[in-house]
């Protein structure tokens, strides 16, 4: 695994070691390790988002949908 050195203001610092302590972080580098995977996970979401919306006007859901997707479900083989 790499390593990354970060060197924070006192303020920052601080604000680390307060959420480390009230969250039940094990340390700072677990703490920065959630920050980012949130960050990368935001991320994705918004990709998906995008995606989404550029794609095109997709399959109108509504009752009847639901109720054909309940019947697949249960009648396996059936679509």
């Amino acid at each position: 695994m790499d390593s990354v050195t970060v060197t924070l203001p006192e303020p920052l610092a601080d604000f680390v070691e307060q959420r480390v302590a009230s969250e039940g972080y094990g340390g700072a580098e677990e703490y920065l390790r959630e920050l980012i995977r949130r960050d990368r996970d935001r991320h994705r979401l918004r990709d998906l988002l995008v995606e989404g919306a550029v794609s095109g006007q997709g399959e109108l859901v509504d009752d009847v949908w639901f109720a054909r997707l309940r019947d697949a479900v249960r009648t396996p083989g059936a679509r």
